[in-house]
């Protein structure tokens, strides 16, 4: 960001350290350390609200497209007439009856397995 290399850091903390001193030079070193994490903290803040503003404008966007869509969807394919008998669509639809299970064992033959059943 500030593009800094490590010479530089060694420079400075040199400098910090003739002039602050070697007894005051942690206690600064700490504050420095919580102004700067409170600078992240609000960038970091102010980054996620930034972000949220675009996510928002963007699903905007798509529901004013999707809207849009369907506007022309349903504007191309008019219902032709409305559905005759309404009650028979929401009625449950009858099953057929199961299948035959089939023809009895013959006398003195075993009858098959059932499906799924272990074979002996």
């Amino acid at each position: 960001m500030f593009d800094i290399g490590y010479t530089e850091l060694l420079v400075i903390a040199i400098v910090a350290l003739v002039v602050i001193g070697p007894k005051d030079l942690p206690r600064v070193m700490r504050t420095v350390g919580q102004w700067v994490g409170r600078a992240r903290g609000m960038a970091r803040h102010f980054r996620s609200g930034i972000d949220t503003m675009m996510r928002e404008a963007e699903l905007e966007e798509m529901e004013k497209k999707w809207r849009e869509e369907n506007a022309r969807i349903l504007a191309e394919h008019p219902f032709a007439e409305p559905l005759a008998d309404p009650e028979a669509l929401a009625a449950p639809a009858e099953l057929p009856p199961p299948d035959d299970p089939g023809p009895e064992p013959e006398e003195g033959k075993p009858a098959p397995p059932a499906a799924g059943a272990p074979l002996p």
